[in-house]
């Protein structure tokens, strides 16, 4: 099972409504010195950033790059053919190995948006209509909290080159602890090199607003609170925001109106060289494979049950696996194997009678030693 980004494909809802998904298994060898093919490789098209998180929290693989692949899931090895079970007292052997199964994997896709700049601010601040008057983007925009439910993205050109942007909903108090949409949103500006922080102009206490949402950001990530940021007071168009301009001593911080076009080019211009400076885009920490240890042969396991014993280890479940038990030759071998395996010794010690039931990979047998 093989995920690949793509530009192709903006959001993972097709992973939300079909969740199970299979890969062919490896085919069973074949007389005529024939091994079988092994599974075919399924492809998966994700769209770019995502990232793929095992059951147990691990990061597989961070797919931020068109075109990035990432196994997640190997597919079933073809089973040997009939040649390979040639030996001085059988020279036509007329049985050969089923294929097995390939892996089977949880995994969580988890989309996180690359952009430079991340627009980011209270509810009703103006990022999309700042979002739209920046770029060619084509954002919803209405006079209402939390008009926008998804980050939205456009590209602006600039003397600096393309810079793409994410317009982040809006946050409100208590965001990065998950109050409303907030944390669902916060983790889309991890990566963004550049925050602009967007605030209302001609709202009650505009600072006070800005300080709420930089505490947000700084609680749900100390290092994106310390990334370089600007601040963009909207609606200049209205004479409170120019009444707070008038009187304002800030630094990094850009007066504009998104409805009027006012102060955008200052806007651009100090977003490009602000960008100039920041640091590069950090990837996601893979975490480092983890190598098993091979157990050793005597990895036998037998547990007495209500109705029989289980038998547990690598090696017999393999030979189980590997085995086609409808064919008599193979079945005569599978026997030899699993007297040179010591399974009928451990049974035996285990206080196993003749036809008491044994299940080895959920296949049932009866004990007849």
């Amino acid at each position: 099972m093989i995920l690949k980004a793509t530009t192709g494909v903006s959001d993972l809802a097709p992973y939300k409504s079909h969740t199970r998904w299979h890969a062919e298994p490896g085919s069973d060898g074949a007389g005529g010195r024939k091994s079988g093919r092994t599974g075919a490789d399924m492809v998966l098209d994700v769209p770019v950033g995502t990232v793929a998180v095992d059951g147990d929290g691990a990061v597989l693989a961070d797919l931020d790059q068109p075109g990035a692949t990432a196994v997640v899931a190997r597919g079933g090895v073809g089973g040997r053919g009939n040649v390979h079970f040639k030996s001085s007292s059988r020279r036509a052997p007329d049985y050969a190995e089923p294929g097995l199964k390939g892996e089977e994997r949880e995994l969580m896709l988890d989309l996180k948006l690359i952009a430079d700049v991340g627009l980011v601010g209270p509810p009703n601040a103006g990022k999309s209509s700042l979002l739209r008057a920046l770029t060619a983007a084509r954002p919803k925009v209405a006079d209402y909290p939390f008009t926008t439910l998804d980050p939205q993205l456009g590209v602006a050109d600039s003397e600096g080159g393309r810079i793409v942007l994410a317009d982040i909903p809006g946050l409100i108090e208590g965001a990065a602890s998950g109050a409303g949409l907030g944390l669902r949103f916060l983790r889309h500006v991890e990566r963004t090199r550049l925050l602009v922080y967007v605030v209302d102009g001609s709202g009650p206490d505009p600072w006070s607003d800005l300080a709420a949402v930089r505490g947000e950001v700084d609680q749900f990530s100390s290092e994106l609170g310390q990334r370089p940021f600007l601040i963009a007071v909207n609606k200049l168009d209205l004479d409170a925001t120019r009444r707070l301009q008038a009187r304002s001593r800030r630094k990094n911080v850009v007066f504009v109106s998104a409805l009027a076009g006012d102060g955008l080019p200052e806007l651009r211009s100090a977003i490009v060289k602000a960008l100039a400076s920041a640091p590069e885009r950090s990837a996601v920490a893979l975490s480092p494979p983890v190598k098993l240890q091979v157990k050793p042969a005597q990895d036998l396991v037998v547990e007495k049950v209500a109705d029989g014993f289980v038998l547990r280890g690598a090696r017999v479940e393999r030979l189980v696996e590997r085995t086609d038990l409808d064919s008599e030759p193979a079945l005569a071998r599978f026997q030899t194997w699993l007297d040179r395996l010591g399974v009928n010794t451990a049974l035996e010690k285990a206080g196993a009678q003749p036809g008491d039931s044994v299940r080895i990979a959920g296949v049932e047998f009866e004990y007849q030693p």
